[in-house]
């Protein structure tokens, strides 16, 4: 299959900023103050590694009307000329006494002086990036200015992808899922879990992942006990369980699911708790239909794991949402209400503890449709492979 191009048309920034601005009208805000990597992209198209650096704030100011408005360190401005945005300020920076905060002050002030209210993420899941001391400066010089909790507005904007959207998801789904069906061919007993790591990297980077920041995993007798260490020199032993988790990135979107070996043989317990997992994901993958809710979703997947673990192996949630984020919005959990819609993106993620101090974790990646779930992550065998 054919990569997606790269990017995406001015058509699909301008539709996302409307549809921001008809809901900032509906809430009384006058524009929207984001600061973190996937906010600013998602209205802007700046794409860049450059965000690793916590040395330079970076600020889209999108407003009630119009094309968003860049305030950027100097070095970001010829990559934001790049994309869209027309209004373009910048500062040189890193300038401690004044990192961007004159530029925000002009543009606000306008704002700040008629009393209105303009909106910025505090909610679940966000973060201000930018210091805090900076933030009381900039409010404390716009007196008047009114500052609003935008995480609900975001948050139903970013959950529904565009077909657009999906298909970069799709491709780097279909490159992780190629990518774990090579996993026999370069794991084998005796090798170290470390360089075992270091293969499925390169596996995926020559099936056409751009990167592959995040992978995570375990190994041992009959089941692993943590899937977020960094992985060790012990050798892969018979009688192993192995599971490999991977966050693959194209073009600033991701996958993120995993799959479960046997290194030789696998135990009966282990067998048992992949067939568990593997129908409770079954159940997830029925549930996840447009009105369902994401506590219902959770609940459907519980009520299979259920026959083996009823604490559900404790970790809070069963899955969430995909996107240019490893993790997004929503949750599969008994605590949120989220009602799935059409486009979403989602992963579907059970697992449960067994035996000793055992645990298992499945995950495979959706698009929910209007018809029901469809896969986009190529579906795990039935049964548990063995190498």
């Amino acid at each position: 299959m054919a990569a997606p191009d790269r990017g995406f048309p001015e058509t699909e920034f301008a539709t996302r900023t409307a549809r921001a601005q008809a809901l900032m009208a509906q809430t009384g805000l006058a524009g929207l103050l984001l600061m973190t990597e996937a906010e600013v992209r998602y209205f802007s198209g700046f794409h860049t590694l450059f965000w690793q650096s916590p040395t330079r704030p970076w600020f889209l100011f999108v407003p009630a009307d119009g094309k968003p408005i860049a305030i950027i360190p100097e070095i970001g401005a010829e990559l934001m000329r790049a994309t869209w945005i027309e209004d373009i300020r910048t500062w040189s920076a890193p300038a401690p006494k004044d990192d961007g905060i004159s530029l925000l002050s002009d543009l606000l002030l306008p704002l700040a002086s008629g009393g209105e209210t303009i909106g910025v993420l505090k909610g679940h899941e966000t973060a201000l990036r930018m210091p805090l001391g900076d933030y009381e400066r900039l409010m404390q010089g716009l007196s008047g200015l009114q500052v609003a909790d935008a995480t609900a507005l975001i948050r139903s904007l970013r959950m529904v992808k565009s077909e657009a959207e999906i298909e970069k998801l799709a491709h780097i789904c279909s490159i992780g899922s190629r990518s774990f069906a090579r996993v026999p061919d370069f794991a084998h007993e005796g090798q170290p879990l470390e360089d075992l790591f270091r293969a499925f990297r390169r596996e995926a980077l020559a099936q056409g992942a751009d990167d592959v920041p995040y992978l995570v995993g375990g190994a041992d007798q009959g089941g692993y006990h943590d899937v977020i260490s960094p992985p060790s020199r012990r050798p892969l032993a018979r009688g192993d369980i192995l599971m490999l988790d991977t966050g693959a990135n194209w073009d600033g979107y991701f996958c993120d699911f995993d799959r479960n070996f046997a290194i030789g043989a696998a135990d009966s317990a282990s067998r048992r708790a992949y067939d568990v997992l593997w129908r409770a994901t079954e159940a997830g993958i029925a549930a996840a239909r447009p009105g369902t809710t994401c506590r219902q979703l959770f609940q459907a997947m519980q009520s299979v794991i259920a026959e083996l673990d009823d604490q559900g192996g404790d970790v809070g949630r069963l899955g969430h949402g995909l996107g240019m984020q490893l993790t997004e919005w929503p949750s599969h959990a008994a605590f949120d209400d989220t009602e799935i819609v059409e486009n979403m993106v989602l992963t579907l993620e059970p697992s449960l503890s067994y035996g000793d101090g055992r645990i298992m974790v499945h995950e495979e990646n959706i698009v929910v449709r209007r018809t029901g779930a469809q896969l986009l992550s190529a579906r795990a065998a039935p049964d548990l492979p063995i190498i």
